[in-house]
């Protein structure tokens, strides 16, 4: 049986262990996740340009972006491959593009990963799991707990970024002579702790900036439209790269440059499609710039405090060392992963963005 003829056969019918449907182009390798899932249980079909809300209704897929390359990337991802039948179809003169797998004889993974379909659900069945030091900080086991229970139904942009905010946990309860000898309320005196505390902290914040980049990526190719602005583009940015996934890379990433130089308003103003989520209000945006400030004087002025730094934090004398305690790091990954969730939540509502439980 063609595809054309299967999808003919059982569109309309609701999901299902070896059915799915995406109203919208999801990233290569959120694709890769949903073959590798029913690759590992008992085969099955992903049809793009079907919605489900409020019922199921085949709206077709943009043509604005190309599935089949998209489609050989998560192809690529999947070690070892399965069998892949894939190719645009036809319904009542939508457009369509309909990805089938093969049961698989052997386990197949995504980076290592191991998804499986649970009933209707993409399930990961390989987490990574942390063990903490016997008699370590309770409060770093208790956030990596709520981490993994905000895993569930989220983008793979937040359940990358929450894997390495798992990873920093992880450090810090390892490296506790360094980081916070006496007790994490109290920065350390360790010359080699206070880098170490440095670099954990911008990494947590450079981490937040890649979500917004990825989360932007995953929109893109939802929602095509809302990549489409009068903003122009050298041909050679558009040449360096290999096809229009990469370019959208590219482009999302390029998105976060004010960002980075801290202008947290600059950033929420030019992205209407994080400012139409209305998540980051005035005021969380005031908290991220004093936490971007914080993080631009450690990788900038190695913790010595400037003028503009006093602009954010007037308390403080210019020359003076910023120190940080783990206690203020972890009171900052969690407000970030709070705005994060909160993000991801909205995003998915709004631009049927693909999840994984």
């Amino acid at each position: 049986m063609t595809l054309q003829e299967e999808v003919s056969k059982i569109i309309g019918q609701p999901k299902s262990l070896t059915l799915e449907y995406k109203a919208v182009l999801p990233p290569s390798k959120s694709i890769a996740q949903i073959l590798c899932s029913f690759a590992n249980a008992e085969g099955g079909m992903l049809v793009l340009g079907v919605s489900e809300i409020g019922g199921i209704k085949v709206s077709g897929l943009s043509g604005d972006f190309k599935a089949t390359p998209i489609t050989h990337k998560a192809i690529d991802l999947l070690s070892p491959k399965p069998i892949v039948d894939y190719s645009y179809v036809e319904h009542n003169g939508k457009n369509l593009f309909a990805i089938r797998v093969e049961k698989s004889d052997v386990t197949v993974s995504v980076e290592g990963k191991i998804f499986k379909r649970v009933n209707t659900n993409i399930v990961l069945s390989n987490p990574t799991t942390n063990i903490f030091q016997p008699g370590g900080y309770n409060r770093i086991s208790t956030i990596d707990t709520t981490f993994n229970t905000l895993k569930t139904s989220s983008t793979d942009s937040k359940t990358k970024l929450l894997e390495h905010y798992q990873s920093v946990l992880k450090i810090i309860d390892d490296l506790k002579p360094l980081l916070y000898p006496e007790n994490p309320n109290k920065p350390t005196n360790s010359k080699e702790g206070k880098v170490l505390s440095r670099i954990l902290y911008s990494s947590i914040v450079d981490n937040f900036e890649t979500y917004l980049s990825d989360i932007l990526l995953e929109i893109y190719l939802a929602k095509p439209e809302t990549l489409k602005s009068e903003q122009t583009v050298k041909v050679e940015e558009v040449l360096n790269c290999s096809d229009l996934q990469d370019f959208i890379m590219y482009w999302a990433k390029q998105k976060i440059g004010k960002l980075q130089k801290g202008s947290v308003k600059g950033f929420i103003a030019e992205n209407k499609q994080i400012k139409d989520l209305k998540v980051i209000d005035n005021t969380k945006q005031d908290e991220i710039e004093r936490i971007l400030q914080i993080r631009h004087l450690y990788s900038h002025r190695n913790g010595i405090v400037d003028d503009k730094f006093l602009k954010y934090f007037p308390t403080f004398s210019s020359g003076s060392e910023h120190q940080i305690s783990i206690d203020e790091i972890l009171d900052k990954i969690e407000y970030l992963t709070q705005i994060i969730d909160e993000i991801d939540k909205a995003a998915v509502a709004k631009y049927s963005l693909s999840t994984i439980i």
